[in-house]
């Protein structure tokens, strides 16, 4: 699973696009129990999300220009600049090319081979999330893909990802590791999009799982704050508790709680 022992293409950060920076922080203060801090004009107001005092996710506002509010998954990179090059040879496209974050890191937005948007984070002083696998936090990431052999083609020649195939009733789920660690730092599922209907409205995405420790009291508190349950809950056995969501003001993401032992 998920760790903060951060290696090239594990997921280091998450953030949020959002029309309306106070009511989502307000929404995800009743769902997660985040603080949210927002940053000065020297980062245009880009924020952090916090648990306990721990970095959870990144927020910022966009106008509809811009793009719809949305959840964007961020993955660790040595070389940002090396990384653009890589990822129009394997037949992707840069979104923005990459640019430094004060001494804190350098950042550059991608859409990959099948049209998923995706970013990367070049480390500096913010190494990536203080807080994962835990509740609250960041647990898991899915790829909504229109082809997951040519997706696990695209980020194993970009990131140097592993696969293994995991068969369960109705098909076989695709999960990734870093190619530097094991299966058992599994951070993440690759799935066919035409196999989603809940995630086909969208197209091809990458979505982000919080852990939960009572799934049930945060879809029921979500939906109470004017969040919409876009998919509701659902128990694999072995594995735990799931349900797809989306806040107030249309950005999607999912939660998880794991199976006890």
């Amino acid at each position: 699973m998920l760790s903060t022992r951060y290696v090239t293409g594990s997921p280091v950060w998450v953030d949020l696009g959002t029309t309306d920076m106070d009511g989502a922080a307000a929404f995800y203060r009743g769902v997660f129990g985040w603080d949210f801090a927002k940053g000065g004009e020297e980062v245009g107001g880009y924020g952090t999300f916090r648990l306990d005092g721990k970095a959870v996710a990144g927020g910022m506002t966009v106008t509809p220009e811009t793009g719809a509010p949305a959840w964007s998954v961020y993955f660790r990179t040595p070389d940002a600049d090396a990384t653009a090059k890589q990822v129009e040879q394997a037949g992707g496209s840069t979104a923005w090319e990459p640019v430094d974050v004060l001494d804190l890191g350098r950042s550059a937005g991608f859409t990959d081979s099948g049209g998923a948007p995706f970013s990367v984070w070049q480390p500096g002083r913010n190494k990536g999330l203080d807080l994962v696998d835990a509740p609250g936090s960041l647990v898991w990431t899915e790829l909504y893909a229109p082809d997951v052999t040519a997706a696990a083609s695209f980020y194993g020649t970009v990131f140097g990802w592993q696969t293994l195939g995991q068969d369960f009733e109705g098909g076989t789920y695709t999960m990734v590791y870093p190619g530097e660690g094991t299966p058992d730092d599994m951070f993440g599922g690759l799935w066919p999009l035409d196999q989603d209907p809940v995630e086909q409205e969208a197209g091809a995405s990458w979505m982000p799982y919080f852990q939960v420790e009572d799934i049930d009291a945060v879809v029921a508190q979500a939906r109470a704050t004017g969040g919409a349950v876009r998919a509701e809950r659902m128990d694999l056995k072995d594995v735990g508790a799931f349900a797809k969501l989306a806040d107030p003001y249309g950005a999607r993401f999912a939660l998880m709680q794991p199976e006890r032992p």
